[in-house]
């Protein structure tokens, strides 16, 4: 279930060269939406083609077109042969290794490499858009072994494992069910891609695969962004905080918009607090950094969210290809768009982003079963001594915080020179995004103890009720986990759980329903 949007529309969506918002690639990638194409963006994609069919018949060299790849570039292909030249080049390239990827980021993969043809700087016809358009409208999925990109020229193996799927090879998840392509598509009545000059090339030369995990990755992150902010709001009622720390008077004066942001949506979540209005007027004066530079820890990370954004889906209405083709002066240009340097800075600087959040969620957690600091129960638990509570959950955290530190060392600081040197420099982005996915998880199993243990914290202070928000996170968390302050038992299966829903969404869904028309940002 997505909560991106609560009216998902089962409309076709239409794909022209300027229209993907990261929701409709949702729709498309996740929701199994359909997509239609826009006759304009078609007419760019017959003009780049006759470019192509034009600049062959002239009799002139064409990278990639009529020439080997790569360090191969210098070798002329003759004109009888340049079909099967496209045909080798993805059964060549199609060598990654791996698990796959999973669906959603292949099918999120085929929208890009759609909108990247339509862009018409390509110079493939209308039938290799059209085959791809029916993958995703009839459910065949490609798959992808996920390890063997470098990252330039672009995503090569992943990126070949989906064109041998569109050229009748290959296996396919279909139903449920993970089959033989050609199967598929004499089962389907469709006919297998027949790739012409240049269309090998045009389908495996790109940025789409860790472009697509990125904006996957961005649509989770967000979900996780304001999931933390309803985990801190309800750890600050647990350890009796004060929200002096967030008045708008010290966001303002620091005027960041993911600090106010942050600050905005933790006063909402604890407005109509009966736990902060048990300790106005205690002698407390301030909070661990952990509460209170909640706004400037989460908010830098919601600054960084965005910039990732932006750059991501510039980075999807992009000519990513090479040679790119351009009709209005009859001319085929080899250039270095396919490098993925501005997707893998972007993905390294997002891994730090996301692992802070993870980061200062341990040490809230850390706060609420350490007895000293919070003033509840040791670890949670009634039976503190015969019972552990949450003190093994704590450490099951600092070790998901321990590993995404590692996950965050930036993959695009390394290049490793292949093709015999002429590729000398590359980006590593797969790498970037592949570690993304796994850093997102651990955030989700982090948040999860951290609401675990946040909600059974302030159960401690009943009958006293948190703010409204918090009440309703309570609420959620309720529904799904018993709590554990009279007896210990396993809860791996629980917290597994908590992490798939908070990744989806579905407690800043319920939150938001309870807090007066105002919506988590």
């Amino acid at each position: 279930m997505s909560f991106l949007n609560d009216n998902i529309s089962q409309k076709k969506i239409v794909l022209g060269s300027d229209n993907l918002t990261l929701e409709n690639l949702i729709k498309i990638s996740r929701n199994d939406v359909k997509i239609d194409l826009f006759e304009d963006s078609l007419k760019r994609v017959e003009a780049a083609r006759n470019c192509v069919e034009e600049r062959l018949e002239s009799g002139g060299t064409y990278y990639g077109i009529n020439t080997g790849f790569g360090a191969l570039a210098n070798v002329k292909i003759p004109s009888d042969k340049l079909d099967e030249l496209q045909i080798n080049l993805i059964r060549s390239h199609a060598c990654g290794v791996g698990e796959p990827l999973a669906e959603d980021i292949v099918r999120a993969t085929l929208v890009l490499r759609i909108m990247n043809i339509l862009k018409g700087n390509s110079g493939a016809r209308k039938e290799t858009v059209y085959i791809m358009q029916s993958f995703l409208n009839l459910g065949i999925t490609p798959y992808v072994p996920s390890r063997g990109s470098v990252g330039a020229s672009g995503d090569l193996a992943p990126l070949a494992h989906i064109a041998l799927n569109l050229i009748g090879e290959g296996k396919v998840y279909f139903k449920g069910n993970l089959v033989s392509t050609r199967e598929v598509l004499d089962h389907l009545k469709v006919e297998p891609l027949k790739p012409k000059a240049k269309e090998g090339l045009c389908l495996i030369n790109g940025t789409q695969v860790m472009t697509a995990i990125g904006l996957l990755c961005c649509y989770d992150a967000l979900n996780l962004l304001k999931t933390a902010d309803i985990t801190a709001a309800i750890s600050l009622d647990a350890v009796k905080g004060t929200l002096t720390a967030f008045r708008p008077e010290i966001q303002n004066v620091r005027p960041y918009n993911g600090q106010k942001i942050v600050s905005t949506n933790i006063s909402k979540i604890l407005v109509d607090d009966g736990i902060r209005l048990s300790h106005m007027n205690c002698d407390k004066v301030q909070d661990a950094y952990s509460f209170r530079c909640v706004p400037q820890v989460h908010g830098a990370a919601r600054n960084a969210f965005t910039h990732v954004l932006d750059t991501l889906l510039l980075e999807a209405h992009s000519s990513t290809d090479n040679p790119l083709v351009f009709p209005e002066t009859n001319e085929i240009l080899s250039g270095g768009n396919f490098h993925g340097e501005p997707v893998a800075l972007v993905l390294d600087y997002f891994a730090l982003a996301m692992s802070e959040i993870g980061n200062i969620s341990e040490r809230r957690l850390e706060k609420l079963v350490n007895a000293h600091m919070s003033g509840l129960p040791p670890f949670l638990t009634l039976n503190s001594g015969l019972c552990s509570g949450f003190m093994i959950p704590h450490v099951v955290a600092a070790a998901l915080v321990n590993e995404n530190k590692v996950l965050s060392t930036p993959a695009s600081v390394d290049s490793i020179a292949t093709s015999a040197e002429k590729e000398d420099h590359v980006s590593m982005g797969m790498t970037s995004a592949n570690k993304m996915r796994l850093i997102l998880k651990n955030v989700s199993f982090i948040l999860s103890l951290e609401l675990l243990a946040g909600v059974e914290g302030v159960e401690f202070h009943l009958p006293l009720e948190p703010g409204a928000g918090a009440r309703a996170g309570v609420e959620w968390t309720r529904n799904l986990v018993p709590a554990v302050k009279n007896a210990d038992r396993s809860l791996s299966e629980e917290i597994e759980a908590v992490a798939s829903k908070l990744l989806r969404g579905e407690l800043v869904h319920f939150v938001n329903q309870s807090l007066s028309g105002y919506t988590l940002q």
